[in-house]
């Protein structure tokens, strides 16, 4: 008899064991799969059950927040100024998210483990869960500006501008946008479908061209050029001569570099200040090939390119470019060639001169409070790099500030404000008329802003009005304007 119930109890150990198995590979091993599955209809509705917080500028202005909805889902999405903000705040999509949704997404939906006293409170009082609040740098009069101003000029483009003292990013706006609330709904089939019409347009709506597209700089480069020149040898200023004939010969090649519409520059030898004026190519192009390749991309990196950056947003790498012979140094001098820009770094190139040489790190987060307006988190200013020295940021300064007194940047003159500045024409490979490009920032002498401004195939036209001075500085002016005038 006592065989057969030992049988029959290893029998039921050995079925208990495999269930336990059984369970244990459920819940461990496949709960991520089972969780991800699409089928799983939880965690679909679970998405919409807490309450988010909101997504503010200012400390005022909602950008995002959710609201109480009927039926099967409890809390919706809702975007009060959507496409004016929709490259900062991002969608709430039923399966992915974007932007600050993205990358502050545990703040939002109160699963950061920095919320963890709270939630225990609120399951001990039966209060429901609550999502922390995000409070964006962002000056409210200063995007709205900067996006008037670029739909204004009919093209595709972005505005950048932070403050140089600290790195907070003042306004970010990249047009075309889109309506973020068209793809936070919970209609799987209609949110899913609107992404792919916007995905597949051929002007890119859901790209940030602040952060995700590098570009040709144009002349806005030669800044950097002239920072490395005058970091080379600390005797050299604006009124260093050098050479500036009408075609620069290249090494190793039968082509020539010449000045913006083959124009002359002086009689041949100019000063550094008036070549910055004028944005010949010649003597910048020259300067390039004396410092050579090191020099050139190791004056860039100082500036902050080629580091990894978050905004929190990742941000696209600059670049000089990988090393070449001696010519295509010269091009990438003036910006053209391999080098590659992202706006915001541009902004950033314009900010660490104003600053006196340093670099501060951009940030788009100010403050993250709990659902009782308890601080969580707060921004804290942070050096990035040392891009040149004091004297020679401010050598660059009184250039900056004389090409927009007298030279191609005349269009950004504020009254009564100094504003320093550099434009920029880039050509594209793609055959398309060339970009326009502007970096500023203001007062020249004690900055609160810079920006940097790109409007694509800006330039469409041969001319002074077409070029950065004329298509790209008057939306940098009223970017400054509005947050000078607050």
């Amino acid at each position: 008899m006592n065989g057969p119930i030992k049988r029959a109890a290893v029998a039921c150990l050995a079925m208990f064991a495999l269930l336990m198995i059984n369970v244990n590979v459920l819940q461990a091993v496949n709960a991520g799969k089972y969780r991800d599955d699409a089928r799983n209809t939880r965690n679909y509705y679970d998405r919409y059950a807490v309450q988010r917080g909101r997504i503010t500028a200012g400390g005022k202005v909602i950008l995002a927040q959710s609201k109480e909805a009927k039926g099967d889902f409890k809390f919706l999405r809702e975007y009060p100024e959507g496409e004016l903000y929709a490259h900062l705040t991002g969608f709430f999509s039923p399966e992915s998210a974007s932007a600050i949704e993205a990358s502050e997404n545990k703040m939002l939906d109160g699963s950061s483990p920095d919320l963890l006293l709270q939630r225990g409170i609120d399951l001990f009082t039966g209060e429901p869960t609550r999502g922390a609040n995000v409070d964006l740098t962002i000056v409210p009069k200063a995007q709205k500006a900067a996006y008037d101003a670029l739909r204004q000029s009919g093209k595709r483009g972005a505005v950048a501008a932070i403050d140089p003292k600290t790195g907070a990013i003042l306004a970010m706006v990249s047009l075309p946008t889109y309506d973020p609330a068209e793809l936070s709904g919970t209609d799987k089939g209609q949110v899913f479908g609107r992404y792919d019409e916007l995905a597949k347009q051929k002007s890119q709506p859901l790209l940030n061209r602040n952060i995700d597209r590098t570009y040709p700089p144009g002349s806005t480069f030669k800044v950097v050029t002239a920072a490395a020149f005058l970091e080379d040898d600390s005797s050299r200023d604006a009124q260093t001569v050098v050479d500036a004939p009408q075609v620069l010969q290249l090494p190793n090649t039968t082509a020539g570099l010449p000045n913006y519409g083959g124009a002359a520059c002086g009689a041949g030898q100019v000063t550094l200040v008036y070549a910055l004026e004028r944005s010949c190519n010649t003597p910048f192009g020259s300067i390039g090939m004396d410092l050579g390749y090191e020099k050139m991309n190791e004056q860039l990196v100082k500036f902050g390119a080629g580091e990894p950056l978050a905004v929190p947003m990742s941000v696209a790498q600059s670049s000089f470019g990988k090393k070449e012979d001696q010519a295509a140094v010269a091009q990438a001098s003036i910006g053209q060639r391999s080098v590659q820009m992202t706006p915001l770094q541009m902004a950033m190139i314009a900010a660490g001169i104003g600053n006196d040489g340093t670099v501060m790190k951009p940030y788009l987060v100010n403050k993250i409070t709990d659902a009782k307006g308890d601080t969580l988190e707060e921004a804290e200013p942070e050096e990035f790099s040392e891009a040149v020295s004091s004297e020679t940021a401010g050598k660059l300064r009184d250039m900056m500030v004389s090409v927009v007194a007298n030279g191609t940047a005349n269009r950004a003159q504020i009254s009564g404000v100094q504003v320093a500045g550099k434009t920029g024409t880039a050509e594209t490979a793609d055959g398309q008329p060339p970009h326009a490009w502007f970096i500023s920032f203001a007062p020249a002498n004690d900055p609160k802003i810079a920006v940097a401004v790109l409007v694509e195939s800006g330039a469409a036209k041969v001319g002074a009005e077409a070029t950065g001075g004329g298509t790209a500085a008057p939306i940098a002016k009223v970017v400054m304007e509005a947050v000078l005038n607050q």
